[in-house]
């Protein structure tokens, strides 16, 4: 029987911990799709206890709880930090088979040194131990990124942030690269209560009236350029589905009016809309050498009563089962026709899209960059062992898994970065597999350098890569 999460914990194979431990346990982090707050990164925040800076904000953890009937006064309500936290440590030995077990004792070993498992009789102990800790220099947010050795993250803006701690973090020269991410959504889902208020922030922000969609185009193109200078060089449409209809300027004007006057649109409208204003986007993307994220398939706020009382992203999202390849060949053929398709990371929600993400990857590559088209790491329902497992596999049988531009922590939590360990681990497991079942040669300095790529390489180079040298 092996060690509870010992030095070679998901291993399974001599091969796969040579791989491991040689190549891919050292390698720096590029962490290029996450929610962490660059003002929290330049104060260089002081949790005050692990309470905040597990539970504050997850709802990976608060579903978790709830779904092991823990009563929300402990999740989101106003009980003390310790009643919170025990109450977690009552869920965790119930998770069996769930990566929150796992990532909960790899932030433990690798932040605190506490090696042994989370669960009542000992909630006390590791709540004190780790408040203490917490309190230290040693544990401030900046000490905690150097700490695992990340090298560059990327965080998710509203294109209406003035990007204020990025640009002091850039001119401070710190030694973690905290980029912006062109987050789009409110501009993109005109049927959304959110796309008026974002019409007016962007009016403000301009000081111009925006009454006209080609007003709203140039606007919004102009903050992706203010966002270039600052730094950005991904952008991120979050996407409940992939929604396409090709559509004029003089469509999309009278579209955008119906939406000024309240007025309720259709399904058409919507696709035609998103359709326009995303290949715009596209358009400058390319022009700027960026990459585009989507990430398609969530179903979200599916609790009225919840989502009224405590908010969106509070874990009451799952996967939607809609039809996703018509629209996204549609989307990605519209840019590619002018030859202005960006660098493009898909990410899909419901696994069963799996093989329709992977197949249309091969569609539009171009030759030149390799892997301009990404079928994005297992993601949100999806980042556990099996999920990732599936979309390597998947990947490899259908593409090019050694361009795979690899793992991100997709979290709102400074303590995430192990999972990045865990992602490393299953990779390694799954190609030390194939070398020990006679399915790919013993040439483990070469698959070594595949290791290094996925877990680092390949994104640097995919970052830098531009469109001009055929």
């Amino acid at each position: 029987m092996k060690a509870f999460m010992d030095q070679n914990f998901l291993l399974e194979n001599e091969t796969a911990q040579k791989l491991y431990h040689l190549y891919a346990k050292e390698m720096p982090i590029f962490d290029y799709h996450n929610h962490l707050s660059a003002q929290e990164i330049f104060e260089n925040k002081q949790f005050r206890g692990i309470t905040e800076a597990w539970l504050g904000f997850d709802h990976y953890k608060w579903r978790a709880m709830r779904s092991n009937g823990v009563e929300e006064k402990y999740i989101t309500g106003n009980a003390s930090d310790y009643e919170k936290f025990e109450k977690w440590a009552l869920t965790v030995p119930a998770l069996i088979g769930n990566p929150l077990y796992h990532w909960t004792h790899l932030e433990l070993q690798r932040y605190f040194d506490i090696h042994e498992p989370l669960q009542k009789k000992n909630a006390k102990d590791v709540y004190d131990t780790c408040n203490r800790l917490l309190q230290t220099e040693a544990f401030q947010v900046r000490s905690l990124l150097k700490r695992l050795k990340v090298h560059t993250l990327c965080t998710t803006d509203d294109p209406c942030d003035d990007l204020h701690y990025h640009k002091a973090l850039k001119d401070e020269n710190f030694e973690v690269k905290v980029l912006p991410t062109f987050r789009a959504d409110r501009a993109i889902h005109i049927e959304k209560e959110s796309f008026l208020p974002f019409v007016e922030e962007l009016e403000k922000l301009i000081n111009t009236p925006i009454q006209t969609y080609k007003q709203f185009e140039e606007a919004l193109l102009d903050r992706v350029l203010y966002f270039h200078h600052v730094g950005t060089r991904f952008a991120d449409h979050g996407l409940d589905e992939i929604l396409f209809l090709p559509c004029t300027e003089e469509e999309a004007d009278v579209i955008f009016q119906k939406a000024l006057h309240h007025e309720e649109l259709t399904r058409d409208e919507i696709r035609k809309f998103q359709g326009k204003i995303q290949v715009a986007l596209g358009k400058c993307y390319h022009s700027l050498q960026w990459a585009m994220q989507l990430h398609i398939g969530p179903m979200r706020n599916n609790a009225t009563r919840r989502y009224q009382s405590i908010g969106a992203d509070a874990g009451f999202d799952s996967m939607m089962d809609g039809f996703v390849a018509q629209d996204l060949s549609r989307f990605l053929d519209a840019l590619d026709k002018e030859e202005t398709l960006p660098k493009t990371i898909i990410y899909c929600l419901n696994p069963k899209d799996n093989e329709v993400i992977s197949t249309m990857l091969g569609n539009f590559q171009d030759g030149i960059i390799p892997g301009k088209i990404q079928f994005g790491t297992a993601w949100w329902f999806n980042d556990h062992k099996i999920g990732m497992q599936r979309q390597m596999e998947v990947l490899a049988a259908t593409g090019v898994l050694s361009r795979f531009v690899g793992m991100v922590t997709d979290s709102r939590s400074f303590l995430s970065f192990s999972r990045h360990e865990y992602f490393r681990r299953i990779l390694c497991n799954y190609l030390g597999t194939l070398i020990e079942n006679g399915e790919y040669p013993n040439d483990i300095e070469a698959v070594g350098k595949i290791v290094q790529d996925i877990c680092f390489g390949n994104i640097v180079s995919y970052t830098e890569a531009g469109y001009n040298t055929k």
